[in-house]
């Protein structure tokens, strides 16, 4: 067994945040200083990999799917309130909870479990944002990937202004995803009617195997095992007084509706790019398989009618470039939180980010220069990658659930037996869906 560790979580923003003491009595005050990681956690319910599922989701099935949305976002708020308990009480990360109570080698097991889990969340904002400087500037495929590297580099020079500054940058590029989305639906004039009907669960999605099909895509689009690591060690970045047991409670409180309220806007992108797919593209002949046909749709007067113009098309480009390249610092996150948690290493700070930025870039160069940088392949790999976190999300589930029941850990706040039962028989459910959608690709 490895010796339980000391080292903080992300220990160059541990504690970091100051935030108001329980005794103070002002709501928002206390809301807008708690506020923040969940921006950054919620960045990644909305990325590449979501936009493509919901996109033609939409352009298939209208608003039919809107429930499955809906549902996967609850599933999400639930599995994020236990890694923030996990966060707040434990004071470790997921990756550090779960390296302290396995042997070494299943602790190397899962390391590179979640390490390819970690590369494929990485793949996917590397690949949105290289699309997109592509649609936008014709740049070449490979010199995007590269340039994705950049990133990494703005979190080393947003990170010496703190934590605060990152989450502010992630809000900002949300709140203008949104807006962009939220102009572009109420340019289409969709069927409010029909959205409403959208949101009430359809038996025919079971029945139906292609409905099925594409609604296991946007669960597994939604659940990521890196969003359970990232808020387990975010979680921990407000310094309080965690010997006070109301400091604590007040904390897990904020931290929750910081998670929820977030969600709750990721939710609202999503079923925006879902709702644009279904009032502009249904009926249209294109299921929209490639960002470029939606691109190239939005301006086609023969496709979205009166619609048509440059200008949505180059909005659409612009809302994926940012949140391919806003996921791609979250998935850096992630990766480090693995790396460090697992692996208890101990590297100098830009060293950590551009390791665990090159471990998924050599291999996307490798398949890229096989392939011949085809945008198409690309956008494939998204597919691909979602079979990945897959396979390692009951590794991440289960074991957060177990933790998070765990008395000696938790004590007073470990999970009650409703809580237990739910959280397990949910993993076995998205472990199960996940399969089914794995086979059917």
């Amino acid at each position: 067994m490895m010796n339980e560790q000391k080292k903080k979580s992300l220990d160059e923003i541990n504690e970091s945040v100051d935030v108001p003491s329980v005794y103070e009595t002002s709501f928002v005050q206390k809301f807008l200083a708690y506020s923040g990681p969940g921006a950054l956690v919620a960045i990644g319910y909305m990325d590449p990999g979501n936009w493509l599922t919901s996109l033609s989701g939409g352009s298939q099935y209208r608003y039919k799917l809107l429930s499955v949305l809906l549902l996967s976002i609850l599933v999400a708020m639930f599995m994020q309130t236990l890694a923030i308990k996990l966060g707040v009480v434990a004071r470790q990360d997921l990756a550090q909870a779960i390296a302290v109570k396995v042997p070494k080698l299943v602790r190397y097991v899962l390391w590179i479990i979640n390490e390819i889990a970690m590369m494929a969340t990485d793949m996917t904002g590397v690949v949105g944002t290289s699309i997109a400087l592509r649609l936008l500037f014709g740049l070449p495929l490979v010199y995007g990937i590269l340039l994705t590297i950049l990133d990494v580099l703005m979190v080393l020079l947003f990170l010496r202004f703190g934590i605060r500054r990152i989450e502010f940058i992630v809000l900002t590029a949300i709140m203008i995803v949104g807006v962009i989305f939220g102009i572009d639906v109420f340019r289409a004039h969709p069927a409010f009617a029909g959205i409403l009907n959208g949101l009430i669960p359809s038996p025919q999605i079971l029945t139906t195997h292609r409905e099925l099909i594409l609604s296991l895509g946007i669960i597994g689009a939604t659940i990521m095992p890196h969003n359970v690591y990232l808020h387990s060690s975010l979680a921990q970045s407000r310094r309080y007084d965690h010997n006070n047991p109301k400091q604590v409670n007040e904390a897990l409180r904020f931290a929750k509706w910081d998670s929820n309220v977030h969600l709750v806007a990721a939710f609202l992108i999503n079923a925006l790019l879902l709702i644009l797919g279904g009032t502009l593209f249904f009926n249209k002949g294109n299921q929209l398989t490639a960002f470029r046909d939606v691109y190239e749709g939005l301006k086609n007067s023969a496709i979205v009618g009166s619609l048509a113009s440059p200008l949505m098309s180059t909005l659409f480009a612009f809302a994926l470039l940012i949140t391919g390249m806003i996921s791609s610092i979250t998935s850096t996150l992630s990766g480090q939180i693995v790396m460090e948690g697992y692996l208890n290493i101990r590297l100098p700070l830009w060293e950590r980010r551009l390791i665990t930025r090159f471990v998924t870039l050599i291999p996307i160069l490798v398949i890229g220069f096989i392939v011949g940088f085809s945008e198409q392949t690309f956008e494939a790999m998204i597919v691909f990658a979602q079979i990945a976190l897959s396979i390692a999300l009951p590794f991440t589930l289960y074991p957060m659930v177990a933790l998070t029941s765990n008395r000696n850990l938790m004590g007073s706040h470990r999970n009650p037996a409703w809580i237990t039962i739910s959280g397990y028989v949910l993993t076995t459910i998205i472990t199960v869906l996940n399969v089914e959608f794995m086979f059917s690709i």
